[in-house]
């Protein structure tokens, strides 16, 4: 590990005087009207000077600190965890990146656009000359890669020692953080849920269920990063959601790599999980499930169509099929067929009327052929599904697929831009013009003209701008619709129901400070403080130098002259005498 080094050196006091100051000599052989040169200092600017360290201070939690998240839910949630600690650790959280101290990469290695993006923010931020930390799942998956090279890594089950990271990283000193978290030999979730963390929407909480997954699917890349699975235990989760609710939040999204899995490594099962969740949601508030796998909802399915039906979780439920095709899913190792997808999607829409069913599709995995891809297209001709992920098949390193022969590049385009247009054929909210129908508004859209709300469905309804709405349940009348949303029209009688008794945290607060971990802030703060305060007293002391110097050789100059005066009286007295 490479040590600490320091950019700037404090000048020897002797070489303080400038070519310009007077000499001793010059001083000596004064003889008249000799004033001193007083310099006027900005007594304000002394003063922050003194009171702040220097820009290039290399002493932890004072900096500034930008992150950058690509990628799914979970890796949303871990952004949240890291800048809270790091917060609550006294660095600055900046949405503005060229004015951070420090970048914090948080990555995405599902897709090679999003790895790509990833690459090149490390290539922007050494060309500023940021400080970088790595996080996230391409680093995890593949920390040995030329351009991660001497750079800081925090594991996706390290994210409680970020600040750590951080703080070598500042130093610096490379450091990099993999490890899996164990209990007796056991693994664990990932880090404790009851960290301090920063939501990006205080409305809005994420709680990871789990880690990794039962699967080997020979296109993925994320179980390199998160492993097998690991679920947290139901009373942690209970416990996370009701500090959540404490807080202000009113909307719950449930996240892990497969959350159908969840519990079959500690004797336990989603549907036991969100009704032990269930009976914590305040009314208004809601929850949302998040994607799950066919083979693990399978056996689940009457008590989920049962979950998916209570008035506080929305029904909708993330399903992804991948391809229609059996022997494309045999080649994937998805562990299903195109038939239990189905036995699941009509289940559910027959037990849960009107239930939102998101899937994705990859096209062009290895082997695909035309009736293949066809297939496929059949099934969204049937189903029509209102959200659909398209995604072309892009091989990753490191995976059994990315070893197959592969589908043309041109045929992959082609077949992703064909099955999109499939997709924009239908309009899927056209027969809800003129519902009436009650929303939960949670934020801002993206042009900033509209309030987000979703339905008991979790279809997208926008609203008028009305600051007493936001994260309120408010009814509305349907009156317009696109292909991604509707637009919604407040009623005049409608009732406003708040989620929550407490005020929701504002933007940037830190949730989760518990007791415990204010402790351990204490004595951080404390050893940087002691520190802070060494390194004021030093600058201050080599700021003060200069001062002293400058007082000392006026003094010295005023001896000189009456030196001079003295030995001119004294010969003069001598002469007269003589």
């Amino acid at each position: 590990m490479p040590s600490a080094t320091c950019d700037t050196f404090l000048d020897d006091i002797e070489d303080i005087v400038s070519q310009e100051d007077s000499k001793p000599q010059d001083r000596h052989f004064a003889r008249k009207h000799v004033i001193p040169k007083v310099r006027r200092r900005n007594t304000q600017k002394y003063l922050q000077d003194e009171n702040s360290p220097p820009s290039d201070s290399t002493i932890p939690g004072i900096q500034k600190i930008w992150i950058r998240t690509w990628g799914c839910s979970h890796n949303n949630s871990d952004g949240e965890y890291m800048a809270g600690q790091l917060a609550a650790y006294g660095y600055k959280i900046t949405e503005n990146a060229s004015e951070a101290d420090l970048w914090l990469l948080n990555s995405c290695t599902v897709k090679n656009p999003a790895e790509d993006h990833f690459r090149n923010s490390i290539k922007k931020a050494q060309e500023e000359n940021k400080k970088i930390v790595l996080a996230g799942c391409v680093p995890q998956a593949q920390p040995r890669q030329d351009y991660l090279k001497g750079l800081s890594i925090i594991g996706v089950q390290q994210i409680d020692r970020v600040v750590e990271v951080v703080e070598e990283t500042i130093k610096g000193h490379s450091v990099r953080l993999l490890g899996q978290k164990k209990d007796n030999g056991k693994r664990l979730g990932g880090a404790r849920l009851d960290l301090p963390k920063i939501r990006k929407n205080p409305l809005i909480e994420i709680i990871s269920i789990n880690t990794g997954c039962l699967n080997a699917c020979t296109y993925c890349k994320t179980k390199h990063a998160r492993g097998n699975l690991a679920s947290y235990p139901v009373d942690e989760l209970v416990d996370r959601a009701k500090q959540s609710f404490q807080e202000g939040v009113c909307e719950i999204w449930l996240t892990s790599e497969d959350t159908g899995a969840y519990g079959r490594d500690i004797g336990t099962s989603l549907p036991v999980l969100l009704w032990k969740l269930v009976e914590v949601i305040p009314e208004g508030a809601m929850l949302r499930l998040g994607m799950t796998n066919p083979p693990y909802i399978l056996e689940h399915l009457e008590e989920m169509a049962k979950i998916l039906s209570h008035p506080r979780v929305y029904a909708f439920l993330h399903v992804p099929v991948q391809s229609a095709s059996d022997s494309v899913l045999v080649d994937m190792k998805r562990e299903y067929c195109v038939a239990d997808f189905k036995r699941v999607v009509d289940f559910l829409k027959d037990k849960v009327p009107g239930i939102t069913i998101a899937t994705d599709i990859i096209c062009g995995f290895p082997g695909e052929t035309d009736q293949d891809f066809q297939e496929t297209v059949k099934l969204v001709e049937e189903y029509k599904f209102p959200s659909l992920f398209i995604n072309q098949f892009y091989p990753r390193p490191g995976t059994p697929a990315a070893k197959m022969e592969q589908v043309p590049a041109q045929v992959k385009k082609q077949r992703t831009k064909d099955l999109s247009q499939v997709f924009h054929s239908y309009n899927p909210y056209d027969h809800k013009i003129g519902e009436r129908q009650r929303v939960l508004v949670t934020e801002e859209s993206f042009d900033s003209k509209f309030y987000v709300a979703h339905n008991r469905f979790y279809e997208q309804v926008l609203v008028p701008k009305n600051p007493t709405f936001m994260g309120k349940m408010v009814e509305v009348n349907v009156y317009e619709s696109g292909k991604h949303f509707m637009k919604g029209q407040p009623v005049s009688d409608a009732k406003v129901y708040t989620p929550s008794i407490s005020k929701p945290l504002a933007k940037g607060e830190i949730s989760g400070l518990t007791e415990e971990f204010r402790n351990r802030l204490g004595n951080h703060l404390n050893s940087v403080s002691h520190t802070l305060d060494a390194t004021q007293r030093d600058s201050a002391s080599s700021r003060m130098a200069l001062p002293l110097q400058r007082l000392h050789q006026d003094c010295a100059l005023r001896m000189s002259v009456v030196l001079a005066l003295f030995a001119f009286l004294f010969a003069f007295l001598i002469k007269v005498y003589n």
